[in-house]
């Protein structure tokens, strides 16, 4: 599988934005990234643009992702759709200019960030985001065309277990064929043992569980086929109060070793973890303890944990 990882700090959380206490450093975070990279070709740089017509949108995180792009490393483009009255107009060029200034570093763009997600800080939220979702897909993908570029075009979401929840299927009353032919993968958000406990025993299970039901009850609603790639865009397990560090190490190797198992008979193609460093480990917040890395950029057991994945299952950066 191809690998990366959101290397900022700043985040949102379900209440809003979480600014880091300590600012990005982009000399350790390099070299935070070139010690998990390893000898690996490459790895992927995820960052995020937001667009708003009307309010102003949230900065991009990390500020400046290209001076990550060291080594071989690919950008990983995540653009929200965070217009508040939900109006289109210049949502596609938005899309557009993106993927023309991406320059041959871009490996991949997600379209939407999280939009079956009802939470403020992600595009759930936002009015008219399956039109923008479809969209942005078409668009993007129709400017990496015509710049004779390979990007990966897709959009991502979080599992659904609300049985009457209708995101796939009015996915699918909106997709046509152009939206079908435009779209590289689907990726999964998904945070197993963080939000509903998990027992170690049952990890494994409860991913395999998930990854399933993405695969052969969600998507088919939305007509997109089995021929698609999966991709895990977002994982991660925070520290803090009660969540000891090593446990953290534990469960990213249990989750990351049962995605790739699983990536011949689902189709996954690639995972990113969430995050390479904490935004404050003195805070209570669960959100602010997500990275490899504390705030002061000490590793945690993880962070070799995740070092050591890259070497063992690693492959080539995903293109479109």
């Amino acid at each position: 599988m191809a690998f990366g990882i959101y290397p900022g700090g700043l985040l949102g959380d379900d209440q809003g934005i979480i600014h880091p206490v300590r600012p990005d450093e982009p000399d350790r975070v390099n070299a935070a990234l070139d010690e998990l990279q390893g000898e690996a070709d490459t790895l992927a740089v995820r960052a995020y643009r937001s667009f708003a017509s009307t309010v102003t949108p949230p900065p991009p995180t990390p500020a400046d992702p290209r001076a990550c792009l060291q080594r071989g490393r690919t950008l990983d483009l995540v653009l929200q759709f965070r217009e508040p009255s939900g109006a289109l107009d210049g949502w596609p060029e938005f899309v557009r200019e993106a993927v023309r200034t991406g320059g041959p570093d871009l490996a991949s763009v997600q379209i939407c960030e999280e939009p079956n997600l009802n939470l403020p800080t992600v595009d759930g939220s936002t009015p008219n985001v399956l039109n923008a979702l479809v969209q942005g897909v078409i668009a993007a993908k129709q400017e990496a065309r015509s710049l004779g570029r390979r990007v990966a075009v897709g959009f991502n979401a979080v599992p659904t277990f609300d049985p009457s929840d209708t995101f796939w299927s009015d996915l699918g009353a909106l997709s046509d064929a152009c939206f079908l032919q435009s779209l590289d993968y689907v990726g999964l958000d998904f945070f197993p043992d963080v939000f509903r406990p998990v027992p170690a025993d049952q990890l494994a299970g409860a991913v395999t569980a998930v990854l399933t039901a993405f695969r052969r009850t969600g998507l088919p609603q939305a007509g997109i086929p089995d021929t698609v790639p999966l991709r895990v865009c977002e994982n991660g397990w925070p520290t803090g109060p009660g969540r000891p560090e090593r446990k953290q190490a534990a469960a990213l190797d249990t989750v990351i070793r049962t995605v790739a198992g699983l990536a011949p008979e689902l189709n996954i193609d690639g995972y990113s973890l969430f995050a390479l460093r904490d935004a404050d480990s003195n805070a209570e917040g669960l959100f602010h303890h997500f990275g490899l890395l504390r705030d002061d950029y000490t590793p945690k057991p993880a962070f070799a944990t995740y070092r050591q994945l890259i070497k063992e299952l690693g492959g080539s950066s995903v293109g479109g």
